[in-house]
């Protein structure tokens, strides 16, 4: 958001500390002062008052050089997850297709241009892919994506018709993540697509003909149960709101 856009109420400083969280991934882990300041255009001053708030509220430690987010910064995203039925009524049936397809399944929603796994599961076997809840991919880069693309309406989204047609997508993965994703969208009573669910797969493991005919039935599968179940929890047009219905 530009600053001739920002509304009279907008605190720069609270967007100033997100920044800082922000900060922090799994490719920089750890910052000192100078980087956490270059990574969010500030000042050394500033983005020493910051971390030094952040670490007050027991957001970030610091061994003296380096600054590191702190274990309760997982409340921040709790707070959201925890609001949201639907990862928990998804959960079990993620636990069971990871099982089934032996890879790695997601619950993911679209925020914007980009995905987020909001639910995972993992199947027994060492060497399933790992999919980090919470993590942010590009829409465009992800099957997941494409299915929840494909739902929109807007401009430019042309290149999504055969995913909608399909009702899934498989995007082979790069040579060097190699990870292939397989992904069908969730959809409400409506008909609209609310979420979407993928399986991670290493791209050496499993080809693209194997994919379509040994795991998009069990994917399929996961999907039509996720689906009933939101139905019977998600409350009908009619009904006052909060009233879950059972059908």
């Amino acid at each position: 958001m530009s600053r001739d856009a920002r509304a009279p109420h907008f605190v720069r400083s609270f967007e100033r500390g997100l920044a800082v969280i922000r900060a922090f991934d799994a490719e920089h882990p750890a910052r000192t002062l100078s980087e956490v300041a270059r990574a969010c255009d500030l000042t050394r001053a500033a983005a020493r008052r910051l971390l030094l708030t952040l670490a007050d509220l027991g957001y970030v430690h610091s061994d003296g050089r380096h600054f590191r987010l702190a274990p309760r910064v997982l409340e921040l995203g709790y707070a959201y997850l925890s609001g949201l039925e639907l990862p928990n009524l998804a959960q079990p049936h993620l636990v069971q297709l990871a099982e089934l397809a032996g890879e790695s399944a997601a619950l993911c929603l679209l925020d914007g241009d980009a995905v987020v796994p909001v639910a995972a599961a993992r199947p027994r076997r060492v060497m399933a892919a790992t999919i980090a809840v919470g993590a942010r991919f590009p829409a465009y880069g992800t099957a997941v994506g494409r299915v929840l693309l494909a739902d929109l309406t807007q401009p430019g989204l042309c290149h999504a018709d055969v995913t909608r047609r399909q009702e899934c997508a498989l995007l082979e993965g790069d040579p060097e993540a190699g990870v292939s994703t397989l992904a069908a969208p969730v959809r409400d009573r409506s008909g609209r697509v609310v979420a979407g669910v993928s399986l991670a797969m290493h791209s050496g493991r499993t080809s693209t003909v194997a994919a379509r005919r040994d795991l998009l039935p069990h994917l399929l599968a996961a999907v039509a149960r996720i689906e009933v179940d939101l139905r019977i929890t998600d409350p009908a047009p009619d009904a006052p709101p909060g009233t879950a219905t059972r059908r």
